[in-house]
């Protein structure tokens, strides 16, 4: 599916405060941050993409993963509910941006669903029921945009897109842990090494994967199976246990 938008929001001043529980969140340098987000943002213009840029929000530290506070499909929205009360009303300015493009409806408790757990296919969508989203979010999700919703169940992860993401064609890049789950059948899988796991999140723009600079064995299976790669310097993105696909809700 070609996509046209983008919504993005730049790191706030409170980001070191992220939820994290990386050991190198004490390092992180908000300037730094702050230029490797803009220079995602720069490629993402660079594909074609008009940007919406969201005002920083400095109230929540995690408020430039904005995946997390909405599911697009079809012409409609979810604004999701965070499982974290320190991440709530993140998705308010999001709601507004998404509302001047696409029908909105907010998931409503005991729901809690967030977007890293949403994986994008053709013809359907592959959820995770993890630390973040549960199975009501789920239900809620699948009623309101009117699409077969599958689910990967572990609860010892945060959210699924870090080990599984929808490549094109019918691939996917997966870790080891989840290349075997029912929910995959079907799929080519690239999988990569265990101790390569960050690599398995890649945002595909139409055509062109962005991948996280330092896995050149990534970047192999990528270009391997036909498609375009950039690799970007985000080191202070781990270190809020985010990636390419959190910091963006393309539509």
């Amino acid at each position: 599916m070609q996509v046209r938008r983008a919504i993005v929001r730049e790191p706030g001043a409170s980001y070191s405060k992220c939820i994290s529980s990386h050991p190198q969140r004490h390092t992180i340098d908000l300037g730094l941050a702050r230029t490797q987000h803009s220079e995602y943002c720069r490629v993402l213009s660079e594909f074609g993409l008009d940007i919406i840029r969201l005002p920083r929000d400095d109230a929540h530290p995690d408020s430039c993963f904005v995946e997390d506070n909405a599911v697009v499909h079809r012409g409609k929205a979810l604004i999701c509910r965070m499982a974290k009360e320190a991440r709530r009303g993140e998705e308010a300015l999001v709601e507004n941006a998404l509302g001047d493009h696409l029908r909105t409806k907010k998931a409503e408790a005991p729901a809690t669903i967030e977007g890293g757990d949403v994986i994008h296919l053709p013809d359907r969508l592959i959820s995770g029921v993890t630390r973040r989203t549960n199975e009501a979010g789920v239900e809620q999700m699948a009623h309101w945009l009117d699409v077969k919703v599958d689910t990967i169940t572990d609860e010892g992860i945060v959210h699924l897109k870090s080990y599984v993401n929808y490549l094109k064609e019918g691939s996917v890049i997966s870790t080891a842990r989840f290349a075997s789950h029912r929910a995959l059948a079907g799929l080519q899988k690239l999988v990569v090494p265990d101790e390569d796991w960050y690599s398995a999140n890649n945002l595909v723009v139409n055509g062109t994967a962005i991948t996280p600079k330092g896995f050149p064995g990534t970047e192999r299976l990528l270009k391997a199976s036909g498609l375009d790669v950039v690799a970007l310097d985000m080191s202070e993105f781990p270190k809020c246990e985010g990636a390419m696909t959190c910091l963006s809700i393309l539509f």
